[in-house]
């Protein structure tokens, strides 16, 4: 019998950064609780990982200096380990490299200022969410169902991110914002973990008509493994993963679905998800739906890899 085949994969958020700065992650030698590691990451074929500078509004820290806090362990978890590179264009992905993207998560890092911004993306930056799950002086979350859509200023830092290229992340942003976003951004925006509302009604899922529109404008969307936006049930398994995937293949077509785990970001895990080992078994049941090697490796890798190279 012939192995099986270890397709590369691609993961477009995770929060491990915040790990490291307040509970000591490493990502060569990790704690019990810790779902980035890197002998993991090898056993799950990642061979591009996103890695985010979440904001935490309830630390007596302000916002900017814990970005730049992360930024920092950041770079240091990439000086302390060799296999991590940046993601440069002329990255190999049949090399033994992984490729890491440094983004932020919460608009609130840049404290209202572009050229606080500005500075982030010269740090490294190269996605940003506007907002986590709170309102904020960009924009409103989905968390909150509120109506509203971008200030005047979110517009402005919208405009400035495609300007600069910082890819425009949706996920967290309600549905009047992504609606706004999508009317102005001058680039292809992507969501980095948010899955299909017409599965589950979460409203962190995206409705079927911003999928559309962000697979139109080019645009990826990565499917989380978060039991609360994967089912509205009590637990999700690997099918529920893949229900997903396969629905935003259906809607927007097999060029816009990826993988956006929120690995480090959650309280409870899938059973044979609780690490990237798990990559495998998503890939395996992608291919039992009838999906080509070829489509199962643009799902899997080769959509994220391709949009985020147009911000490096």
């Amino acid at each position: 019998m012939e192995p099986k085949k270890l397709f590369p994969a691609a993961d477009a958020h995770c929060d491990f950064l915040y790990g490291m700065t307040q509970y000591g992650y490493d990502i060569a030698k990790p704690k019990k609780q810790q779902s980035i590691r890197l002998d993991k990451m090898r056993e799950g074929g990642v061979k591009l990982q996103f890695f985010a500078a979440w904001i935490d509004m309830l630390l007596d820290r302000n916002p900017l200096s814990q970005c730049t806090g992360m930024i920092d362990a950041y770079y240091r978890m990439l000086d302390e380990n060799p296999e991590l590179v940046p993601l440069t264009r002329d990255f190999d992905p049949e090399g033994d490299k992984i490729a890491a993207v440094l983004t932020v998560e919460g608009g609130e890092a840049i404290e209202v200022s572009l050229p606080n911004l500005r500075i982030l993306h010269r740090l490294g930056v190269r996605a940003m969410t506007l907002t986590w799950n709170d309102a904020n002086r960009l924009a409103c979350p989905a968390a909150k169902k509120m109506k509203k859509g971008l200030t005047p200023l979110g517009k402005e830092v919208i405009r400035e991110m495609c300007r600069i290229g910082i890819a425009v992340d949706l996920a967290h942003l309600g549905d009047p914002g992504i609606d706004d976003v999508l009317a102005i951004a001058t680039r292809p925006v992507f969501a980095s973990h948010s899955n299909a509302r017409a599965l589950c009604g979460q409203p962190r899922c995206l409705r079927d008509e911003h999928i559309k529109e962000i697979a139109a404008q080019g645009g990826v969307i990565g499917v989380n493994f978060y039991y609360k936006q994967l089912t509205d049930g009590r637990t999700a398994t690997v099918d529920d993963v893949v229900r997903h995937i396969a629905h935003i293949i259906e809607v927007g077509g097999v060029n816009c679905a990826a993988l956006g785990s929120d690995f480090d970001g959650m309280n409870r895990y899938i059973e044979g998800l609780e690490t990237s080992a798990g990559y495998p078994l998503i890939a395996e049941k992608l291919l039992r739906l009838g999906l080509s090697p070829a489509e199962v490796e643009r799902i899997m890798f080769r959509n994220l890899y391709n949009y985020i190279l147009n911000f490096v």
